[in-house]
């Protein structure tokens, strides 16, 4: 009886969400026709579940890189200016090191920059969110005291990690994480070596 009920279970909107992340976790294409066909769903339905194919990357994507968020914060021992930067350039190594990453970007990087870092998709909101987050706890746990809206500062410190992260594809420089962390010190007003 249950194998039936199973069988006669309809996709839903997170079963298009759970094949596009295994998709582009096995480094594939994502073609919202294939999505569809395989949902058993047509595409008006499946683009009326996600929005487009833009925000459907962006989902995936975003839910990635905030579980990357949440290890290095995790892992990661600290407060403060150091810690921050710390976890920022964590996450941009994981990020840059991560294989469906590259071969996202290496597909079409334009194409990539564009899910990854304009208003077309949630990676960036999310990221800043995420960011922001992590700002509030140090300013709540007095790690970190900046006269900076906690919002704008996050977003700066995005615009930061994405600068050094993508230089490749922006002006042709290879990535450093070390820098964009190096960066993001200076910004919260640690201006000290190591």
């Amino acid at each position: 009886m249950e194998a039936i009920a199973a069988q006669e279970r309809r996709p839903a909107p997170a079963d298009a969400f759970r094949l596009a992340r295994a998709k582009f976790m096995a480094g594939e294409r994502l073609d919202m026709q294939a999505l569809a066909a395989e949902l058993g769903v047509n595409r008006a339905t499946l683009y009326r579940w996600v929005g487009s194919k833009e925000l459907l990357l962006g989902e995936v994507i975003s839910s990635l890189s905030l579980a990357t968020l949440e290890q290095a914060r995790r892992e990661l021992k600290g407060s403060g200016p150091k810690y921050v930067a710390a976890v920022v350039q964590r996450v941009l190594e994981g990020i840059r090191t991560f294989e469906p990453m590259q071969k996202f970007l290496a597909r079409d990087a334009q194409y990539a920059l564009r899910v990854l870092t304009s208003m077309e998709s949630t990676v960036q909101v999310r990221s800043v969110e995420g960011i922001r987050e992590l700002l509030q706890e140090q300013v709540d746990k007095g790690a970190l005291d900046t006269p900076a809206d906690l919002g704008d500062l996050a977003y700066v410190i995005i615009r930061i990690g994405e600068s050094f992260l993508y230089s490749d594809v922006i002006i042709g420089s290879e990535p450093d994480a070390k820098k964009a962390g190096q960066m993001v010190r200076l910004l919260l007003g640690d201006h000290g070596g190591g």
